[in-house]
């Protein structure tokens, strides 16, 4: 007699490689448009972090998919490094603030990743600002708070608009329950 469950920890590791691949490609498909590195971003990609909502398997997921879509950032390494980070802390943030809803959305989890990106990758960028080199001669607080603002603002956009639309569609759909639950 077969088992038919899958293996809790192979099933775990697949979701992550694939919640990983759907990151990098959609940061891709936003590069192609200029929309995925700089002050001003706007990556579909941000919208998956919602997925930490319904298993804990997308925070190395989305965390591995960045670091391979900051592969072909012009930040290089410290993009690499910080943004991988602080998609790292907003997945864990997302997953720890996932019961807190409203009218059954919940409406702190795309929160998370906006403040994460806001601080870490305004810092980051704030360190390029005057000469576009990095260096920490260059980071001003004006040159933080416009970066922060940038890049929160796109945040802003795609986790509540494109994140909340994902939410809603998996959970509709049954997602949730037949494939990413724990």
């Amino acid at each position: 007699m077969s088992n038919n469950k899958p293996n809790k920890k192979v099933y775990g590791l697949v979701q992550g490689a694939l919640i990983a691949a759907l990151y990098a490609a959609a940061t891709y498909l936003s590069a192609t448009f200029s929309l995925a590195y700089g002050p001003v971003q706007f990556r579909l990609s941000e919208a998956l972090t919602i997925l930490s909502v319904f298993t804990p398997y997308a925070i190395p997921g989305l965390t591995v998919g960045c670091v391979i879509a900051n592969l072909g950032s012009p930040y290089g390494i410290i993009d690499i490094v910080l943004g991988s980070f602080a998609t790292l802390i907003a997945a864990i943030a997302t997953r720890a603030v996932r019961n807190v809803k409203v009218k059954n959305l919940p409406v702190l989890a795309p929160l998370m990743p906006v403040i994460a990106n806001a601080v870490i990758v305004g810092f980051e960028i704030a360190l390029f600002a005057a000469d576009n080199t990095m260096s920490l001669k260059n980071f001003t607080l004006p040159a933080f708070l416009t970066a922060g603002a940038q890049v929160g603002l796109g945040e802003l956009v795609v986790c509540y608009v494109l994140g909340l639309a994902l939410y809603s569609l998996i959970v509709k759909a049954g997602i949730d329950k037949k494939y990413l639950g724990e």
